[in-house]
């Protein structure tokens, strides 16, 4: 087995260009002879020779809605997996205040929805703007309550 200590020259030394002839870096350093590419402060990173660029070639795509909604998704599993790790109280109604106070949602989303993927063993009253209708049905088999608002 090699271990990092055994193994011979891990760190190189670093080339030292432009020191000699002798040194097989020397005269111009690996650059070539004249031309953009030789001299300092070049920067032509995506330039094509003047042919359309790439990123100009292809289509702009997307779009960002200025009134889009920060809505933050909770499933049923989640809530149950926080619950058993006592980071959440079911005998408190579960709102989005409290999670954004835990740091269980973001603290920029708006409203709340629920999921009903998993299961839920422990009743608990959720207060959430949005829900799904697997999620009431779980919640409400077990005793719970989902308060939606408006």
């Amino acid at each position: 087995m090699i271990t990092l200590n055994t193994k011979e020259k891990i760190n190189k030394t670093k080339m030292r260009v432009g020191r000699g002839i002798g040194s097989g870096k020397g005269k111009t350093s690996g650059r070539g002879v004249k031309g953009q590419k030789s001299r300092s402060g070049v920067a032509i990173k995506s330039f094509e020779g003047g042919q359309m660029p790439l990123y100009r070639r292809l289509p702009k795509r997307g779009f960002n809605s200025i009134s889009k909604e920060n809505i933050a998704i909770l499933n049923l599993e989640k809530i149950q997996f926080y619950i058993d790790k006592k980071n959440i109280n079911p005998s408190k109604v579960l709102n989005s205040d409290l999670l954004k106070k835990l740091k269980l949602i973001n603290k920029n989303s708006v409203k709340l929805k629920i999921l009903g993927t998993g299961e839920v063993k422990d009743k608990i009253n959720i207060e959430a703007d949005l829900a799904s209708k697997s999620a009431i049905e779980k919640l409400e088999k077990i005793g719970g309550s989902i308060q939606l608002k408006k």
